[in-house]
C-alpha cells in the first residue's frame, strides 16, 4: 500500500543537485512565455503554499519567466485538475503536485482526473512525521502502539481523511500490530494539529514543514519519523522501521504537471531548471530549513513513479474498502 520508496536518500539528493550542461557551442534555448502560473488546491499558508512560495523565485530565475501563484483552493485538486486540463500547452500553466489530486481522482472521480494531465517534474519528498503533545507519556511512537494494543479502543490517533497518506500509514501500522484503534480523520493538517493540542487525539502524523514550529517552541514533541532514514533536522527521532512499526515508507512528492502535449524542448527547458533550482546554493539553504528532501525527477522517471503510486493507491484502496468520505 503507498508507494514503497526504494532509492536511498542520498541517491536522490545526488540526483536531485545534477548539473545540467548544454553541448559545447550550443546556444542556450529561451523559454517560451513571459510568465508562468502554477495553480494549487491548498490554502495559503499550508505546505503546499510554503513551498512554492520558496521555489517560485529560484525557478523564475533559471526559467527565464515570471512564476506566480493561483490558489484553486477546494475540491482537493478537482477544480485545479479541470482548469489544468485545458489551459494552453505552451508551458505557461503548471500544477503543484501533491498524493491529494490522486486520491481526490480515485475516490471522488471528478469530470477531469489525473487521466487529462501530464506530469512534469518533481522536486522534493516531504518528510512525515509522528507526534504529540510535548508532556504525552509516550516518547516514541511504539510507545504510542503498544498502549493501544494493551488498551484496546482507548487510543485515539488523528490523521487526514480516509484516502489521504497519512491516514495509510495509520491503518497500516494498524494492521500490522493488531491494535484496535480509533483513527479519527481530519480536514488538513491544522486541524489535526490544533486537536493534538487540546488533546483530542493522542498522536498526530503530519508533514514536518507544518510542524517545526510547534516543536521547536516546546508544544509539540516528535515521536518518529517516516522516512527511510532519520531526519537530519531531528537526528535523535528514530524512523517508524527502526522501531519495527512499519516495514515499508510512503513518501509525498512535491512536483508539477502539466496539460497534455507540452513540446518535448520546453519540457527540457524545464526539467532543466529544476536541477539549477535544487543546486542553487542560496535556496539549498532554504529549503533545508523547511525540511524537504530533494528528489528531481525528469518527466520519464515521474510519469513512470506516478504511475506505481497510482497502482498502490488503488490496492490500498481496495484491500481496505476505502471510499469518498
Amino acid at each position: 500500500m503507498g508507494q514503497v520508496f526504494k532509492a536511498t536518500l542520498a541517491a536522490a539528493a545526488m540526483s536531485a543537485i545534477a548539473a545540467f550542461s548544454a553541448p559545447a557551442g550550443a546556444q542556450e534555448a529561451t523559454y517560451p512565455v513571459d510568465t508562468v502560473t502554477i495553480y494549487t488546491h491548498s490554502k495559503p499558508g499550508s505546505g503546499s503554499d510554503l513551498f512554492l512560495r520558496a521555489i517560485s523565485q529560484p525557478l523564475s530565475k533559471y526559467l527565464g519567466a515570471k512564476v506566480v501563484i493561483d490558489y484553486w483552493a477546494g475540491g482537493s485538486g478537482a477544480k485545479a485538475m479541470a482548469n489544468l486540463a485545458v489551459a494552453p500547452a505552451d508551458g505557461s500553466v503548471f500544477y503543484a503536485t501533491t498524493p491529494t489530486h490522486i486520491t481526490t481522482s480515485l475516490l471522488s472521480q471528478p469530470e477531469k482526473t489525473f487521466k487529462d494531465i501530464d506530469y512534469v517534474v518533481n522536486f522534493f519528498y516531504d518528510p512525515e512525521i509522528f507526534y504529540a503533545k510535548a508532556d504525552s507519556p509516550f516518547t516514541t511512537i511504539k510507545d504510542a502502539v503498544d498502549f493501544a494494543v494493551a488498551n484496546p479502543g482507548k487510543a485515539k490517533w488523528g490523521g487526514a481523511s480516509a484516502g489521504s497518506l497519512e491516514r495509510q500509514i495509520l491503518e497500516k501500522i494498524k494492521q500490522k500490530s493488531g491494535a484496535q484503534v480509533a483513527v479519527i480523520p481530519h480536514e488538513d493538517g491544522a486541524g489535526l494539529l490544533i486537536n493534538v493540542l487540546n488533546g483530542t487525539v493522542d498522536v498526530g502524523v503530519g508533514e514536518l514543514g507544518e510542524l517545526v514550529g510547534q516543536i521547536a517552541g516546546g508544544e509539540l514533541k516528535a515521536l518518529g519519523v517516516y522516512m527511510p532514514e532519520r531526519l537530519n533536522t531531528l537526528v535523535d527521532v528514530p524512523t517508524a522501521k527502526e522501531l519495527g512499526v512499519d516495514d515499508e515508507v510512503i513518501i509525498k512528492f512535491r512536483g508539477l504537471a502539466g496539460p497534455k502535449g507540452i513540446p518535448a524542448e520546453t519540457i527540457a527547458l524545464v526539467e532543466a531548471a529544476a536541477q539549477k533550482v535544487l543546486a542553487d546554493s542560496d535556496f539549498k539553504a532554504e529549503y533545508e530549513a523547511m525540511n524537504l528532501i530533494p528528489g528531481y525527477m525528469g518527466q520519464e522517471e515521474y510519469r513512470a513513479y506516478v504511475a506505481k503510486f497510482i497502482e498502490a493507491q488503488t490496492k490500498f484502496y481496495t484491500d481496505f474498502g476505502v471510499t469518498a468520505e
